[in-house]
């Protein structure tokens, strides 16, 4: 496709919404899934990156990440990510697809035991159906991930994230179902339940476990009473300090543990409530989770092309294999649009190599060999051109490839 390239922003395309149809913008859709292992029907609310959809990099796949209490934050994450991945040229975590998983019934499937009365509200019948946590990570694990890497275009990276109970069940799950998940977000998690029952072991499957490879991020609200501190509170033994203390502890099992091979960063967040932590601490720990994916340019990058610019993207994506653990070779968006940028430049050795680089990379993508047809008929080889253009075309029926086609067959 046409699109030469004179600065940076046009190399990294920012995308906006996923569609716009009838003055509605629309970030995502609504799937559901029948879980025998709940005995319900699930929504889930499933974003995909634009650039799975919009007709050229059909090809694309993704990692993904899981968000419990999706109903709440399925907007700012999918939002943040969208941010992060693409817009104004950023590529601080990679594109992925996002699936948010709303409350039917949130005690039961965010707490990890059953408790006969809520210590919080001194209520029996708030926590009358708590404790299905195993039942929830069982649903996740055989059913809903499944579901999702048939259905959507997955790579095998995935992310949790969760708040308050949900950060209690990502704990769980980090510490009982460890392999579930690449990276876990725990977000000011309610560590203080069942009398810290998943607490007091926490310190054992620290110790015992293998985490190589494995990313954990905790966020930590200032719940505090004015006038306290995060050393001052540790001393304190009222009901009303045990959430942040509950959190602070495990905290300190964390560092403690530093020869399991886990990643490990944590925040205190002093100007943020339990309410509001949660946007602020996701974007810290997608930072913190994909620091190894920035891919940052300098001016000359652009302004004076060259096969240095090809090497430090190539060798910047084996390092971003080696951090996944599976190969991901160069983005077809971010080589097709370099290579128009060499045309630009009349870059033409350049711009060849990373044409047919695409083409061997993704052999059915009908966009690279539409824009390895526009590298020929830039050169004026038109046969190779017309050969190009015309095997798009079997893949895919486009219209600006079509009007290429026949003025060249004329």
């Amino acid at each position: 496709m046409r699109k030469y390239l004179s600065c940076l922003l046009l190399v990294l395309v920012s995308y906006t919404s996923k569609a716009q149809l009838e003055n509605k913008i629309i970030l995502g859709n609504i799937d559901s899934i029948d879980s025998k292992i709940l005995q319900e029907k699930r929504k889930i609310w499933v974003y995909v990156p634009n650039s799975a959809s919009d007709g050229l990099y059909a090809l694309a796949k993704y990692p993904v990440v899981y968000l419990l209490d999706g109903n709440a934050h399925f907007y700012s994450v999918v939002g943040m990510i969208q941010q992060l991945s693409s817009v104004n040229g950023n590529m601080i975590c990679p594109e992925m697809i996002v699936v948010g998983i709303p409350n039917t019934d949130r005690m039961r499937d965010l707490t990890p035991s059953h408790v006969d009365i809520d210590p919080m509200m001194n209520d029996s019948n708030a926590v009358r159906t708590s404790g299905g946590g195993e039942r929830f990570a069982s649903f996740l694990e055989k059913e809903l991930m499944p579901y999702i890497e048939k259905t959507y275009p997955t790579l095998p990276y995935r992310t949790l994230i969760g708040h308050s109970l949900g950060g209690l069940t990502v704990t769980n799950l980090f510490l009982n179902h460890k392999d579930l998940f690449n990276a876990y977000i725990a977000i000011d998690p309610s560590m203080w339940w069942d009398n810290q029952k998943l607490l007091s072991k926490a310190g054992g499957l620290l110790a015992q476990q293998d985490y190589k490879g494995k990313k954990l991020f905790l966020g930590i609200a200032n719940t505090m009473n004015p006038g306290m501190d995060t050393v001052k509170v540790k001393r304190d033994t009222s009901p009303q300090t045990q959430h942040i203390r509950s959190i602070l502890t495990m905290n300190n099992l964390l560092q403690k543990n530093k020869k399991n091979g886990l990643a490990y960063n944590y925040k205190y967040y002093s100007s943020d409530s339990h309410g509001s932590v949660p946007l602020i601490a996701t974007y810290d720990a997608l930072h913190f989770i994909f620091k190894f994916y920035d891919l940052r340019f300098k001016d000359e990058d652009y302004s004076k092309f060259s096969r240095n610019t090809i090497t430090k993207v190539e060798n910047h994506f084996k390092e971003v294999s080696k951090q996944f653990g599976f190969n991901v070779p160069v983005p077809e968006m971010i080589v097709n649009q370099l290579g128009y940028l060499a045309m630009s430049q009349k870059k033409m050795d350049e711009a060849e190599y990373l044409f047919k680089s695409n083409v061997s990379n993704f052999p059915v993508s009908f966009n690279v060999h539409d824009s390895l047809g526009d590298f020929y008929a830039a050169k004026g080889e038109k046969k190779r051109a017309i050969e190009s253009y015309q095997k798009a075309l079997t893949i895919k029926e486009f219209q600006d490839t079509r009007s290429k086609l026949e003025v060249l067959l004329k």
